[in-house]
Protein backbone atom coordinates (compact mmCIF):
# COMPACT_ATOMS: atom_id res chain seq x y z
CA UNK A 1 0.00 0.00 0.00
CA UNK A 2 1.13 3.56 -1.00
CA UNK A 3 1.90 6.31 1.89
CA UNK A 4 -0.63 8.39 0.57
CA UNK A 5 -3.50 5.84 0.83
CA UNK A 6 -5.10 4.22 3.62
CA UNK A 7 -4.77 0.00 3.67
CA UNK A 8 -7.07 -1.60 2.15
CA UNK A 9 -10.62 -1.10 3.46
CA UNK A 10 -13.71 -0.43 3.83
CA UNK A 11 -13.61 3.34 2.32
CA UNK A 12 -16.00 5.99 1.61
CA UNK A 13 -15.62 4.67 -2.28
CA UNK A 14 -16.01 1.21 -1.44
CA UNK A 15 -19.04 1.96 0.67
CA UNK A 16 -20.88 3.85 -1.90
CA UNK A 17 -19.99 1.41 -4.36
CA UNK A 18 -21.75 -1.13 -2.64
CA UNK A 19 -24.59 0.74 -1.25
CA UNK A 20 -25.80 1.99 -5.15
CA UNK A 21 -24.97 -1.91 -6.06
CA UNK A 22 -27.24 -3.15 -3.44
CA UNK A 23 -29.68 -0.69 -3.71
CA UNK A 24 -30.00 -1.50 -7.49
CA UNK A 25 -30.56 -5.13 -6.57
CA UNK A 26 -33.18 -4.67 -4.43
CA UNK A 27 -34.72 -2.03 -7.00
CA UNK A 28 -34.79 -5.21 -9.34
CA UNK A 29 -35.72 -8.02 -7.29
CA UNK A 30 -38.66 -5.73 -5.80
CA UNK A 31 -39.78 -5.09 -9.68
CA UNK A 32 -39.65 -8.22 -10.67
CA UNK A 33 -42.02 -9.45 -7.73
CA UNK A 34 -43.90 -7.13 -9.13
CA UNK A 35 -44.80 -7.68 -12.53
CA UNK A 36 -43.47 -10.87 -13.28
CA UNK A 37 -46.66 -11.92 -10.65
CA UNK A 38 -48.53 -10.94 -13.36
CA UNK A 39 -50.85 -13.82 -15.25
CA UNK A 40 -48.54 -15.10 -18.32
CA UNK A 41 -50.50 -15.37 -21.63
CA UNK A 42 -51.84 -18.61 -20.72
CA UNK A 43 -53.53 -16.58 -17.77
CA UNK A 44 -51.64 -18.04 -15.10
CA UNK A 45 -49.56 -16.25 -12.65
CA UNK A 46 -46.53 -18.08 -11.26
CA UNK A 47 -46.05 -18.85 -7.70
CA UNK A 48 -43.96 -17.78 -4.97
CA UNK A 49 -40.91 -20.09 -4.83
CA UNK A 50 -41.09 -20.25 -8.60
CA UNK A 51 -41.17 -16.16 -8.65
CA UNK A 52 -38.24 -16.10 -5.97
CA UNK A 53 -35.87 -18.89 -8.29
CA UNK A 54 -36.57 -16.32 -11.91
CA UNK A 55 -36.06 -13.31 -9.68
CA UNK A 56 -32.72 -14.22 -8.08
CA UNK A 57 -31.70 -16.51 -11.15
CA UNK A 58 -32.00 -13.50 -13.60
CA UNK A 59 -30.35 -11.21 -11.48
CA UNK A 60 -27.57 -13.33 -10.95
CA UNK A 61 -27.01 -13.94 -14.73
CA UNK A 62 -27.73 -9.73 -15.61
CA UNK A 63 -24.92 -9.47 -12.70
CA UNK A 64 -22.07 -11.78 -13.96
CA UNK A 65 -23.11 -9.85 -17.42
CA UNK A 66 -21.84 -6.54 -15.93
CA UNK A 67 -18.90 -8.28 -13.93
CA UNK A 68 -17.31 -9.60 -17.54
CA UNK A 69 -18.10 -6.28 -19.11
CA UNK A 70 -16.71 -3.88 -17.04
CA UNK A 71 -12.92 -5.18 -18.20
CA UNK A 72 -13.51 -4.41 -21.60
CA UNK A 73 -15.78 -1.03 -21.01
CA UNK A 74 -12.68 0.38 -18.78
CA UNK A 75 -10.06 -0.70 -21.55
CA UNK A 76 -12.50 1.36 -24.20
CA UNK A 77 -13.52 4.16 -22.07
CA UNK A 78 -11.86 5.61 -18.94
CA UNK A 79 -14.85 6.72 -17.65
CA UNK A 80 -15.30 3.40 -16.50
CA UNK A 81 -12.67 2.91 -14.33
CA UNK A 82 -14.62 3.50 -10.82
CA UNK A 83 -16.05 0.17 -11.54
CA UNK A 84 -13.09 -2.01 -12.35
CA UNK A 85 -11.55 -0.60 -8.71
CA UNK A 86 -14.01 -2.61 -6.57
CA UNK A 87 -14.90 -5.22 -9.10
CA UNK A 88 -14.22 -7.90 -6.29
CA UNK A 89 -17.10 -6.77 -4.11
CA UNK A 90 -19.42 -6.97 -7.51
CA UNK A 91 -18.37 -10.47 -7.52
CA UNK A 92 -18.47 -11.24 -3.79
CA UNK A 93 -22.16 -10.09 -4.18
CA UNK A 94 -23.20 -11.58 -7.50
CA UNK A 95 -22.11 -15.13 -5.78
CA UNK A 96 -24.73 -14.55 -3.16
CA UNK A 97 -27.32 -13.64 -5.35
CA UNK A 98 -26.63 -16.84 -6.88
CA UNK A 99 -26.58 -18.73 -3.66
CA UNK A 100 -30.28 -17.23 -3.01
CA UNK A 101 -31.38 -18.83 -6.09
CA UNK A 102 -29.73 -22.14 -5.49
CA UNK A 103 -31.42 -22.47 -2.03
CA UNK A 104 -34.92 -21.35 -3.89
CA UNK A 105 -34.46 -24.18 -6.14
CA UNK A 106 -33.64 -26.53 -3.13
CA UNK A 107 -36.40 -25.41 -1.05
CA UNK A 108 -38.99 -26.33 -3.87
CA UNK A 109 -37.87 -28.36 -6.39
CA UNK A 110 -36.78 -31.46 -3.74
CA UNK A 111 -38.94 -30.51 -1.13
CA UNK A 112 -41.22 -33.31 -1.40
CA UNK A 113 -38.54 -36.29 -2.41
CA UNK A 114 -37.97 -39.10 -0.64
CA UNK A 115 -34.43 -38.46 -0.67
CA UNK A 116 -32.01 -35.63 1.09
CA UNK A 117 -32.39 -32.25 -1.51
CA UNK A 118 -28.90 -32.17 -2.12
CA UNK A 119 -28.46 -36.44 -3.25
CA UNK A 120 -31.93 -35.59 -5.15
CA UNK A 121 -30.12 -33.10 -7.37
CA UNK A 122 -27.51 -35.35 -9.13
CA UNK A 123 -29.82 -38.27 -8.63
CA UNK A 124 -33.31 -36.72 -10.12
CA UNK A 125 -32.07 -36.66 -13.45
CA UNK A 126 -29.50 -38.57 -15.40
CA UNK A 127 -30.72 -37.76 -19.09
CA UNK A 128 -26.99 -36.93 -20.50
CA UNK A 129 -27.32 -38.18 -23.95
CA UNK A 130 -30.24 -35.91 -25.22
CA UNK A 131 -30.79 -32.17 -25.44
CA UNK A 132 -34.21 -32.31 -24.40
CA UNK A 133 -34.29 -32.81 -21.13
CA UNK A 134 -30.51 -33.04 -20.31
CA UNK A 135 -29.93 -32.01 -16.29
CA UNK A 136 -29.57 -28.91 -16.76
CA UNK A 137 -29.29 -28.09 -12.57
CA UNK A 138 -25.57 -29.92 -12.93
CA UNK A 139 -24.29 -27.08 -15.00
CA UNK A 140 -25.56 -24.21 -12.48
CA UNK A 141 -24.19 -26.32 -9.87
CA UNK A 142 -20.52 -26.29 -11.33
CA UNK A 143 -21.09 -22.58 -11.80
CA UNK A 144 -21.82 -21.63 -8.45
CA UNK A 145 -18.81 -23.72 -7.50
CA UNK A 146 -16.81 -21.63 -8.97
CA UNK A 147 -18.44 -18.49 -7.94
CA UNK A 148 -18.20 -19.72 -4.76
CA UNK A 149 -14.04 -20.50 -5.06
CA UNK A 150 -13.67 -17.19 -6.44
CA UNK A 151 -15.51 -15.49 -3.65
CA UNK A 152 -14.13 -17.66 -0.88
CA UNK A 153 -10.55 -16.54 -2.07
CA UNK A 154 -11.21 -12.33 -2.96
CA UNK A 155 -9.45 -11.72 0.16
CA UNK A 156 -5.83 -10.10 -0.22
CA UNK A 157 -4.42 -13.11 2.29
CA UNK A 158 -5.62 -15.59 -0.86
CA UNK A 159 -3.71 -13.27 -2.79
CA UNK A 160 -0.42 -13.21 -0.92
CA UNK A 161 -0.93 -17.09 -0.48
CA UNK A 162 -1.14 -18.21 -3.28
CA UNK A 163 0.73 -15.50 -5.47
CA UNK A 164 -0.29 -13.32 -7.79
CA UNK A 165 -0.04 -15.45 -10.87
CA UNK A 166 -2.23 -18.41 -9.72
CA UNK A 167 -4.85 -16.22 -7.53
CA UNK A 168 -5.74 -14.18 -11.24
CA UNK A 169 -6.07 -17.92 -13.08
CA UNK A 170 -8.52 -18.97 -10.16
CA UNK A 171 -10.45 -15.93 -10.52
CA UNK A 172 -10.30 -16.03 -14.52
CA UNK A 173 -12.26 -19.49 -14.51
CA UNK A 174 -15.18 -16.75 -14.16
CA UNK A 175 -15.47 -17.06 -17.92
CA UNK A 176 -16.21 -20.54 -17.45
CA UNK A 177 -18.68 -19.90 -15.14
CA UNK A 178 -20.80 -17.85 -17.25
CA UNK A 179 -20.87 -20.30 -20.27
CA UNK A 180 -21.55 -23.07 -17.64
CA UNK A 181 -24.74 -20.67 -16.75
CA UNK A 182 -25.86 -19.74 -20.34
CA UNK A 183 -25.75 -23.34 -21.02
CA UNK A 184 -28.24 -24.10 -17.49
CA UNK A 185 -30.06 -20.95 -18.87
CA UNK A 186 -30.27 -22.82 -22.61
CA UNK A 187 -31.39 -26.22 -21.51
CA UNK A 188 -33.02 -25.20 -18.99
CA UNK A 189 -35.13 -21.75 -18.23
CA UNK A 190 -35.13 -20.88 -21.91
CA UNK A 191 -37.16 -24.52 -22.57
CA UNK A 192 -39.99 -23.24 -20.39
CA UNK A 193 -40.37 -19.46 -21.45
CA UNK A 194 -43.98 -18.59 -21.74
CA UNK A 195 -42.95 -15.21 -23.27
CA UNK A 196 -39.75 -13.74 -25.15
CA UNK A 197 -38.85 -11.15 -22.17
CA UNK A 198 -36.32 -13.83 -21.42
CA UNK A 199 -34.64 -15.38 -23.89
CA UNK A 200 -34.26 -11.47 -25.51
CA UNK A 201 -32.67 -10.76 -22.85
CA UNK A 202 -30.33 -13.60 -22.18
CA UNK A 203 -29.63 -12.89 -26.60
CA UNK A 204 -28.81 -9.35 -25.76
CA UNK A 205 -26.57 -10.13 -22.80
CA UNK A 206 -24.39 -12.38 -24.39
CA UNK A 207 -24.09 -10.61 -27.98
CA UNK A 208 -23.51 -7.83 -26.12
CA UNK A 209 -20.85 -9.39 -24.22
CA UNK A 210 -18.96 -10.60 -26.87
CA UNK A 211 -18.98 -7.67 -28.64
CA UNK A 212 -17.79 -5.80 -26.00
CA UNK A 213 -14.64 -8.62 -26.12
CA UNK A 214 -14.03 -8.12 -29.68
CA UNK A 215 -13.89 -4.36 -29.49
CA UNK A 216 -11.82 -4.37 -26.84
CA UNK A 217 -9.20 -6.71 -28.35
CA UNK A 218 -9.19 -4.87 -31.43
CA UNK A 219 -8.83 -1.43 -30.13
CA UNK A 220 -5.96 -3.02 -28.20
CA UNK A 221 -4.76 -4.96 -31.43
CA UNK A 222 -4.89 -1.17 -33.40
CA UNK A 223 -2.44 -0.11 -30.93
CA UNK A 224 0.00 -3.18 -30.80
CA UNK A 225 0.12 -2.68 -34.84
CA UNK A 226 1.64 1.02 -34.03
CA UNK A 227 4.86 -0.43 -32.18
CA UNK A 228 7.18 -1.53 -35.02
CA UNK A 229 11.34 -2.46 -34.23
CA UNK A 230 13.12 0.95 -34.60
CA UNK A 231 16.27 0.78 -36.92
CA UNK A 232 18.83 -0.07 -34.27
CA UNK A 233 17.84 -3.49 -32.27
CA UNK A 234 17.02 -3.80 -29.33
CA UNK A 235 15.13 -0.77 -29.32
CA UNK A 236 11.78 -0.70 -30.23
CA UNK A 237 8.96 2.42 -30.78
CA UNK A 238 6.92 3.04 -28.05
CA UNK A 239 5.23 6.08 -29.98
CA UNK A 240 5.73 9.47 -30.62
CA UNK A 241 6.01 11.92 -28.05
CA UNK A 242 2.97 14.40 -28.30
CA UNK A 243 0.90 11.15 -27.63
CA UNK A 244 2.23 11.11 -23.93
CA UNK A 245 -0.46 13.08 -21.53
CA UNK A 246 1.09 14.92 -18.42
CA UNK A 247 0.18 12.38 -15.44
CA UNK A 248 -0.63 9.55 -17.46
CA UNK A 249 0.97 6.63 -19.38
CA UNK A 250 1.14 4.95 -22.52
CA UNK A 251 0.87 1.12 -22.50
CA UNK A 252 3.68 -0.48 -24.95
CA UNK A 253 2.68 -4.27 -25.61
CA UNK A 254 6.03 -6.84 -26.41
CA UNK A 255 6.38 -9.78 -28.07
CA UNK A 256 6.01 -12.34 -24.89
CA UNK A 257 6.87 -10.74 -22.59
CA UNK A 258 4.92 -8.40 -19.89
CA UNK A 259 3.39 -5.34 -21.03
CA UNK A 260 5.39 -1.78 -19.94
CA UNK A 261 3.80 1.85 -19.31
CA UNK A 262 5.45 4.73 -19.67
CA UNK A 263 4.37 7.53 -17.63
CA UNK A 264 4.94 11.50 -18.36
CA UNK A 265 5.28 13.33 -15.55
CA UNK A 266 6.89 16.80 -14.85
CA UNK A 267 8.01 16.70 -18.72
CA UNK A 268 9.66 13.40 -17.93
CA UNK A 269 9.21 10.13 -19.18
CA UNK A 270 9.34 7.06 -17.34
CA UNK A 271 9.02 3.12 -18.02
CA UNK A 272 8.32 0.25 -15.03
CA UNK A 273 6.44 -3.18 -16.06
CA UNK A 274 2.76 -2.52 -16.33
CA UNK A 275 1.85 -4.77 -13.56
CA UNK A 276 1.35 -3.95 -10.24
CA UNK A 277 3.04 -5.82 -7.61
CA UNK A 278 -0.41 -6.03 -5.51
CA UNK A 279 -2.31 -8.18 -7.92
CA UNK A 280 -1.29 -7.56 -10.83
CA UNK A 281 -3.17 -4.34 -11.69
CA UNK A 282 -2.86 -2.47 -14.80
CA UNK A 283 -0.92 0.73 -13.81
CA UNK A 284 -0.95 1.89 -17.31
CA UNK A 285 -4.66 2.89 -16.53
CA UNK A 286 -3.77 4.40 -13.09
CA UNK A 287 -1.85 8.23 -12.98
CA UNK A 288 0.56 9.94 -11.35
CA UNK A 289 -0.38 11.25 -7.91
CA UNK A 290 1.96 13.40 -5.27
CA UNK A 291 4.80 12.44 -8.07
CA UNK A 292 4.11 8.61 -7.57
CA UNK A 293 2.77 6.30 -10.15
CA UNK A 294 -0.61 4.96 -8.93
CA UNK A 295 -2.85 1.75 -9.47
CA UNK A 296 -5.94 2.08 -10.30
CA UNK A 297 -7.25 -0.89 -9.06
CA UNK A 298 -6.01 -0.67 -4.89
CA UNK A 299 -3.72 2.46 -5.24
CA UNK A 300 -0.45 1.22 -4.65
CA UNK A 301 2.27 3.60 -5.36
CA UNK A 302 5.41 3.42 -6.80
CA UNK A 303 8.41 5.56 -7.31
CA UNK A 304 8.61 6.59 -11.08
CA UNK A 305 12.27 6.48 -11.72
CA UNK A 306 13.40 3.34 -9.60
CA UNK A 307 9.84 1.11 -9.58
CA UNK A 308 9.67 1.12 -5.66
CA UNK A 309 7.35 2.24 -3.07
CA UNK A 310 7.57 4.69 -0.95
CA UNK A 311 8.58 3.88 2.53
CA UNK A 312 7.68 2.07 4.62
CA UNK A 313 6.56 -0.32 2.21
CA UNK A 314 8.69 -2.33 0.02
CA UNK A 315 7.00 -3.47 -3.36
CA UNK A 316 9.10 -3.18 -5.58
CA UNK A 317 8.64 -3.59 -10.19
CA UNK A 318 10.92 -3.80 -12.94
CA UNK A 319 12.18 -0.07 -14.66
CA UNK A 320 13.35 0.36 -18.32
CA UNK A 321 15.53 2.26 -20.29
CA UNK A 322 13.93 5.04 -22.50
CA UNK A 323 15.46 7.33 -25.29
CA UNK A 324 14.73 9.51 -27.73
CA UNK A 325 15.42 9.86 -31.36
CA UNK A 326 14.06 13.22 -32.77
CA UNK A 327 10.20 13.25 -31.52
CA UNK A 328 9.59 9.43 -31.06
CA UNK A 329 10.25 7.69 -28.10
CA UNK A 330 12.03 4.33 -27.96
CA UNK A 331 11.76 1.31 -25.40
CA UNK A 332 14.76 -0.90 -24.17
CA UNK A 333 12.73 -3.94 -24.01
CA UNK A 334 15.03 -5.46 -21.57
CA UNK A 335 13.42 -4.71 -18.23
CA UNK A 336 16.08 -4.28 -15.08
CA UNK A 337 15.79 -6.21 -12.01
CA UNK A 338 12.89 -4.17 -9.88
CA UNK A 339 13.74 -1.47 -7.68
CA UNK A 340 16.58 -0.54 -10.67
CA UNK A 341 17.28 3.41 -11.00
CA UNK A 342 16.65 4.75 -14.17
CA UNK A 343 16.93 8.23 -14.88
CA UNK A 344 14.05 9.90 -16.52
CA UNK A 345 13.99 11.34 -20.06
CA UNK A 346 13.02 15.01 -19.94
CA UNK A 347 11.54 16.32 -22.85
CA UNK A 348 10.35 19.48 -22.17
CA UNK A 349 10.46 22.33 -19.46
CA UNK A 350 9.15 21.38 -15.78
CA UNK A 351 5.43 22.09 -14.98
CA UNK A 352 4.70 25.03 -12.93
Amino acid sequence: MSAGYKAVSWTRSKILYDVVLIAGIVAYITIFFRFGALPGPDGLSPDAPTLAMKAFGSCGFLLLTIVLAIGPLARLDRRFLPLLYNRRHFGVITCAIAASHASAALGWYFAFSDLPPLKALFAADTSFGQVSGFPFVILGVAAFLILLVMAATSHDFWLTFLGAPTWKSIHMAVYGAYALVVGHLALGALQDARSWVLPAVCAVSVVTLILLHLAAALSQNATDACIATASSPPWVVAGKLSAFAEGRAIVVHLADAEPVAIFRHDNMLSAVTNVCAHQNGPLGEGCVIDGLITCPWHGFQYRLADGCAPPPFTERIATYRLALDGDTVLLDPQPNPPGTYVEPIRVGSPVA
